[in-house]
């Protein structure tokens, strides 16, 4: 008589993450963890844990995820075989993280699954295009994000330039009422007197100083400050503000992406 062994199950540990806007879809955890159990069910797998990222916003380094934590450490510890995930999306929301996330795992022999498309082999030489798939797939993935909030920041300027308030604080000057910005009496009439005292030719420690001593507040209470004065008085000034804001979030985001990357890398060793 022949025994027929069945194979072992392949002990995978689950991996899901929603954010705000995710939750909003649709796309939620109850409902990856299901796409997910229905996978492992019909693949012969033992799921050993569920490991959830709740409620991740852009701001939040997805290698710092308690969830993905836990994931990558039951990896490197041996306790499971595989990662499974609902798709490339949930893994990490840009593709250097995403590699990162993957180097990780194959570096320590184990297998990475999504729900979606099943296992996801490592880099082959021989086979150049197994990568360029999972990359130029992950690459669109992050461009569709991409362009979401591409159009969210220009329905939020086109509006502020309509009139009404986009986001964030409203300028020194105007105020919020039902969605609009109006004139705010108070400030108004201390930014005129600003702009009178610069076209007089006082320089803006001399306006700031004149504040002060007057007890008047700045926008957010406090005190005035000669840079918070010269954008509010010249143009020029706001112009430059802007664009070294603008540069300098632009370097931290990309400092950052590498920092996580690197540190997610770090796992490896």
């Amino acid at each position: 008589m022949t025994v027929t062994h069945e194979p072992r199950p392949i002990r995978v540990v689950v991996l899901c993450r929603v954010s705000t806007g995710t939750q909003l879809e649709g796309y939620g955890l109850d409902v990856q963890e299901k796409d997910c159990r229905n996978y492992a069910r019909t693949h012969n797998m033992r799921i050993v844990r569920m490991c959830r990222d709740e409620g991740v916003t852009g701001k939040a380094g997805d290698d710092e995820r308690p969830g993905l934590a836990e994931a990558l450490q039951m990896l490197t510890d041996g306790k499971v075989d595989a990662l499974l995930a609902p798709n490339l999306d949930r893994l990490a929301r840009h593709l250097t993280q995403q590699e990162a996330i993957l180097s990780v795992v194959w570096a320590h022999g184990k297998r990475f699954f999504t729900a979606d498309r099943g296992e996801h082999l490592p880099d082959d030489d021989d086979d150049p295009m197994r990568t360029f798939v999972r990359q130029v797939m992950g690459a669109a993935a992050q461009l569709e994000r991409g362009l979401i909030v591409k159009r969210l920041k220009s329905g939020r300027r086109q509006k502020a330039e309509s009139g009404g308030y986009a986001t964030g604080s409203p300028p020194y000057g105007q105020r919020v009422v039902d969605h609009q910005l109006i004139e705010h009496p108070q400030e108004a009439a201390v930014l005129r007197q600003m702009r009178a005292w610069a076209a007089e030719g006082v320089g803006v420690r001399a306006i700031a100083r004149r504040l002060n001593d007057a007890g008047v507040p700045a926008k957010r209470g406090g005190r005035w400050h000669p840079s918070t004065v010269a954008r509010l008085v010249d143009s020029r000034a706001r112009a430059d503000s802007r664009r070294r804001s603008a540069s300098a979030r632009a370097a931290d985001r990309e400092r950052e992406k590498l920092a996580r990357a690197g540190r997610v890398l770090g796992r490896v060793t």
